[in-house]
Order: C-alpha cells, then sequence, then structure tokens
C-alpha cells in the first residue's frame, strides 16, 4: 500500500510508539508496505521535527532500530514523577554495594561478585531479585555454569535512567541511589538477619571496572528518559 507523507508519518510515530524494542527499519518498512528507503526519509524527517519543536518527547536511533525518548532537560520532572509512583525501597548499604558491583560489571556472576566484594554475597542477590532491581542474564560458558546477574527495568525506572551508558560514576553512585530509594530513609544500614557487615567499604577494585564494556542487550525501558511514558512502565 502507498501511503501519503502525512499518514506515513502517523503510522511510524504509532509503530514506534507502540513497539516494546526499538523498532528496526525493515520492521517498519515491512509493517507500512513501503520501500525501506521513503521510511528512513520520513523517519529522518520526524526525528529532525521533534528536535526542533518545543515538545517534550523525541525520537532516536538505538540499538539498531528507532524509539521515542523524554527529552534530556525533561529529566528531573520526569524522575520526580516517576519516584512519587513508587514507595520507597530500603536497601542496606551491602545490598547497595553489590547492586553496584552488578551495575558496572554486568553481566556478572555470584563467585565474581564475592571476588570483588569479598564476602558470601547470595543473601543479597536474593534480596535484589526478590527487589525485582537485578534479573537473571543465563549462564557462563565456564564449568560449573553459573549463573550470570543484570540490573533489571525495574532497575532503570527506580534510578531514572534509559540505559547504562547513563549509569553515573562510582562516587555519584550512592547519591544517586539515596535520592532514587527514598532519601536517607532508602539506605538501611542492615536488615534482620543480613550476614554482612554494615561498614564494608565498597572495594576500591570495583573502580578499575566500571569503564568496562556494558551489556549491549540492556533492556531499555520506559523511565525517566525514558520510551512512551516516557518514562515508566513496559
Amino acid at each position: 500500500m502507498t501511503m501519503n507523507p502525512t499518514e506515513l508519518k502517523g503510522a511510524l510515530q504509532a509503530i514506534i510508539y507502540a513497539a516494546d524494542e526499538p523498532a528496526t527499519l525493515d520492521q517498519i518498512a515491512a509493517a507500512v508496505g513501503e520501500e525501506k528507503h521513503v521510511v528512513r526519509t520520513a523517519l529522518d524527517e520526524m526525528i529532525a521535527t521533534y528536535t526542533a519543536e518545543d515538545r517534550g518527547i523525541e525520537i532516536r536511533a538505538v540499538a539498531g532500530g528507532y524509539r521515542f525518548y523524554t527529552k534530556p532537560q525533561h529529566h528531573d520532572v520526569v524522575r520526580r514523577f516517576i519516584k512519587s509512583l513508587r514507595p520507597p525501597l530500603r536497601l542496606t548499604m551491602p545490598a547497595l554495594e553489590t547492586l553496584a558491583v552488578i551495575s558496572y560489571r554486568q553481566p556478572v556472576t555470584g563467585p565474581e561478585i564475592q571476588e570483588i566484594r569479598g564476602v558470601n554475597v547470595s543473601g543479597v542477590i536474593k534480596t535484589l531479585l526478590e527487589k525485582r532491581l537485578i534479573t537473571t542474564a543465563g549462564r557462563k560458558a565456564v564449568l560449573g555454569r553459573p549463573i550470570l546477574y543484570r540490573t533489571s527495568k525495574e532497575f532503570l525506572m527506580r534510578f531514572g535512567l534509559s540505559d547504562l551508558d547513563e549509569l553515573p560514576s562510582l562516587k555519584e553512585f550512592e547519591q544517586l541511589a539515596r535520592a532514587a530509594l527514598g532519601a536517607d530513609e532508602g539506605i538501611a544500614l542492615n536488615e534482620p538477619g543480613a550476614a554482612e557487615s554494615q561498614s564494608e567499604p565498597v572495594p576500591e577494585s570495583l573502580d578499575a571496572t566500571q569503564e568496562q564494556a556494558k551489556p549491549t542487550d540492556v533492556e531499555l525501558d520506559q523511565k525517566a528518559e525514558n520510551p512512551k511514558v516516557e518514562s515508566a512502565s513496559s
């Protein structure tokens, strides 16, 4: 079928908005029944229009496809809005430190986390899984095939991030965590029955890993700089 330019752009907006993952050029072209070069031209025009106009959202080419995001100047407002939708989430310092390791080293196994932190982290990993801040990411192809862990969509929403490229430096991580998890009340010194010491420092070795490659299969969520809401819910 052939659409006029206005109809085509309307269809592209609807497809990109509805897609759970970045919509690829091939997928979009197949859906609207147009040649890829026609769709690409229309997308380029839409991207330029959304960028130039005083709109709260924009279209970006990410991960081989296209997606809606809120504009950077609105991130603080969106973060406050998303935070208001969720009750404060309490984490112990050991849990926060383990979450930091996973965030900057993901995907990472339990034994690797334990080696970095120097303590048994099985209980903390269970807590982070229960709070849906991390999720499993398959198994590592080594002896024993240990489970790999990575941060989740809930993590991105709680921290108001569109993807892991927005992770702050480790020195800023705790400050961001306090803001995202309910100010000072969001960081509990310890949980009943917690096996780890509340005074454990974050290992310096973690700083040397924060710039390592981040996963390429990051699930972008609808969070604060996020797609659709843009900002929360997926």
